[in-house]
């Protein structure tokens, strides 16, 4: 055991299950202090993200107090400003796990550099990927574009390293503090209680997610490859805010699944898979978080029209399905991954505005908000990304929502102005002639754009490019 005192820069990991950083500190210290950094600016955009970090730390805090360490939550203006005077002091060894993203990563090296120099001890440990980012390349060194030939080689590769002997946090003598100035996470919450709402439907914790896990393997996964396109069932893991947050790690799913002898799993998988292959994409490719990743979207003749964006963010467009998820991200801070294709396609095909307004308004509003895979799967929708969809693929709304929410359970769950429209109108409430039933314009909003109008506008501008 060392001597002095072991600090854990606490990110996104709030588990303690596969949690190397924290578990090497515990190991190695008698006395661990946990330590979260609480920047304001990073979550001007991240309000919803608020609620589920401020929830986090609160539960997060109960766990590690069973094992004598204490959580202290600082609050920065800059991360290098407070490491900088970090640095001065000497009576620690410090413990992270890496965030694989281009300025974490970057960060990550000016740390090493400075620790080193000033000879104080540290350890980056592997995060919450299956993958590390450079292992997983082309034959010839190069990183993959196309998702199908990654995977093939990803999977593999970590195959090929399991199984992993699983270290166990060990419980350390007693609690002790090391900074000054320390905030609650209560005060991270937004001032306004309107996150309230989403306490109806989550639990932001490791038990939770590890719950949620044996649930959806037990109940659900067998089905997953179908079940998953039809958003008036729970037919997905809903763990994704879970894995972004890091109360549980990728490495568990997957291990847990591995144990079960069920069909139809690997298609579950498959989507831990593309979180793997989006993650990639931005380190290898970091324009493509500020703007397309492929360049000759740069001329792409996006519109600005400030009355359809809002009419969108408000899930009052007039199209039924749209506006379901829109109104499911409000109350929920979730969507429905098939829904959420649909509504990126209106946003970006029908109303021909940038995907970046959406990628904006996902971020502010996601609970699982993750950088690698909201800027990558608007790319895929607005056909400007990495094995995107192609720019022909148009999904239309009225289709899609008859095809995946036939009775209209979905929309009349969210959308209540048509709740008493028959299943016939659901999709296309324009078609309804009974003003008894529905008065369209007052009731419920006209569509915002003709979708064979707005599908031949898009085309049009495609073919510019």
């Amino acid at each position: 055991m060392v001597k002095n005192i072991g600090l854990f820069w606490l990110k996104d990991d709030f588990r303690l299950k596969k949690n190397s950083a924290l578990t090497e500190a515990t190991q190695k210290h008698n006395q661990v202090v946990v330590f979260y950094l609480y920047k304001k600016k990073k979550f001007e955009n991240q309000e919803s993200q608020k609620w589920w970090v401020g929830k986090s730390l609160e539960e997060f805090k109960k766990q590690l107090h069973t094992y004598n360490i204490n959580l202290e939550i600082v609050k920065v203006d800059s991360y290098k400003s407070f490491f900088e005077r970090l640095f001065k002091r000497k009576n620690f060894s410090i413990y992270w796990n890496k965030t694989y993203e281009p300025d974490y990563l970057k960060f990550d090296k000016y740390l090493s550099e400075n620790f080193k120099s000033n000879g104080i001890k540290f350890n980056i440990m592997k995060g919450n990927l299956l993958n590390e980012i450079n292992e997983v390349k082309k034959g010839d060194g190069t990183p993959f574009k196309v998702f199908t030939p990654y995977w093939r080689t990803a999977e593999k590769f970590y195959i090929e390293k399991i199984p992993q002997q699983e270290k166990k946090i060990s419980k350390c003598k007693k609690r002790t503090s090391f900074f000054e100035n320390t905030m609650h996470e209560k005060e991270i919450y937004p001032k306004k209680k309107w996150f309230k709402k989403f306490e109806k439907y989550w639990e932001p914790s490791e038990e939770k997610a590890l719950k949620e896990l044996k649930n959806f393997i037990k109940e659900r996964i067998e089905n997953y490859s179908e079940a998953r396109n039809f958003p008036n069932l729970i037919g997905t893991s809903k763990l994704s805010p879970y894995i972004k947050h890091g109360q549980i790690h990728v490495e568990t799913i997957w291990q847990e699944c591995a144990k079960i002898k069920k069909k139809n799993i690997n298609k579950y998988l498959t989507e831990i898979g593309w979180r793997e292959f989006n993650h990639s994409l931005i380190n290898f490719f970091p324009h493509m978080i500020k703007g397309n990743y492929s360049k000759k979207f740069d001329k792409f003749p996006w519109e600005k029209n400030h009355k359809f964006l809002t009419a969108w963010k408000k899930g009052l467009t007039g199209f039924p399905i749209v506006d379901a998820g829109m109104r499911e991200l409000y109350f929920t801070g979730w969507m429905h991954n098939r829904v959420r294709m649909i509504v990126g396609s209106f946003l970006v095909k029908h109303l021909l505005i940038n995907w970046i307004e959406g990628e904006k308004h996902f971020k502010n509003c996601l609970l699982d908000y993750s950088k690698a895979n909201n800027v990558s799967g608007w790319q895929w929708v607005a056909g400007s990304g990495a094995d995107a969809a192609p720019y022909f693929r148009i999904f239309n709304p009225i289709l899609q929502g008859e095809k995946f929410d036939k009775e209209g359970e979905y929309v009349k769950k969210w959308v209540k102005e048509l709740k008493n429209v028959p299943k016939k109108f659901i999709h296309k409430p324009w078609e309804l002639k009974d003003e008894k039933i529905l008065k369209l314009g007052s009731d419920y909003p006209s569509p915002i754009v003709i979708h064979e109008k707005a599908r031949i506008k898009a085309l049009e501008a495609f073919k510019k490019i």
